[in-house]
């Protein structure tokens, strides 16, 4: 049995990290609130956004002229993953459950044939994926130091994603996120950045009717850009969300832990007390009979 120091010690030291959980787990629970807010504020703009393109890009589908960014490329080779994690861990599986959506997904293109080259958006990601997928990274961002992630982060990651797609590095991107549901569930979630996924007979965006200037065309120029930033900053927006509602869960089932492993420390320590208590009485009466 460890000595009396030797669990007092650990005893101090398990009630140091209990004090640093509930911390975290606090600062976690007041900055969810603010991502939260942020995250469902954007989904209706993002929405309806895409809502909008779909309606205006309904009689550009089978166009031979058609944007790139809309149709995609014929015969398309290539396949982006960008790979949206956070920049911190300490969330429990929130950063390895992207992780492991993105080598399924890969896994499951390179069945079909493409080639797979993945962007990781988010330190945790690229330290994840490096270790069996280095040779597919093609490129990496992380937001560390920024307390918020703000539109101008999300559309300088668009500009670069549309300039590598202009250059013809790959052929096709695709966004894989953690999609904020509630505080217990974020849901890995797949989106078609490029091309725009084609509205269906059945979408409510093409019942809309819509006067333009100067025409379709150039109105589209200027929207897909605009839409894959949109996109983007709304799975930023929700993945931070996701990540302190994580972070809270973890660390409040780490407090409870470190809760748990005091009183069972103790409940050793006064055993262990105890028995010293006992074993010097035994030595005090047998050395006062021996007299």
């Amino acid at each position: 049995m460890p000595s009396l120091k030797t669990l007092r010690n650990r005893i101090n030291s398990v009630k140091s990290t209990q004090k640093i959980t509930s911390a975290m787990k606090m600062v976690a629970a007041a900055k969810l609130r603010r991502a939260q807010a942020q995250a469902e504020a954007a989904r209706p703009y993002a929405c309806r956004m895409g809502e909008m393109l779909a309606a205006l890009a309904a009689s550009e589908f089978g166009n031979p002229n058609a944007s790139p960014l809309l149709v995609g490329r014929p015969n398309a080779k290539t396949h982006l993953l960008v790979a949206v994690t956070a920049d911190r861990g300490l969330a429990g599986a929130f950063n390895a459950n992207i992780a492991k959506a993105v080598r399924t997904q890969a896994a499951a293109l390179e069945a079909q044939g493409k080639i797979v080259k993945i962007f990781a958006l988010g330190r945790k990601g690229n330290d994840a994926l490096k270790r069996d997928l280095a040779d597919k990274i093609s490129g990496t961002r992380n937001f560390v130091g920024k307390k918020v992630i703000s539109f101008q982060d999300a559309e300088d990651v668009a500009k670069e994603l549309i300039r590598g797609f202009k250059a013809g590095e790959y052929d096709a991107v695709s966004l894989v996120f953690n999609r904020f549901q509630n505080v217990m569930t974020q849901k890995p979630t797949e989106q078609a950045l490029i091309p725009a996924a084609a509205p269906t007979a059945n979408d409510n965006a093409t019942e809309h009717n819509y006067e333009v200037e100067p025409d379709d065309g150039t109105l589209l120029e200027r929207l897909l850009p605009r839409n894959l930033a949109v996109q983007l900053y709304s799975a930023l927006l929700d993945n931070a969300a996701g990540f302190y509602a994580s972070q809270m869960t973890a660390m409040d089932s780490a407090t409870r832990n470190a809760g748990e492993m005091i009183k069972k420390l103790t409940l050793n320590y006064n055993r262990a007390r105890q028995a010293n208590i006992t074993k010097e009485l035994i030595e005090i009466i047998s050395g006062a009979e021996a007299v």
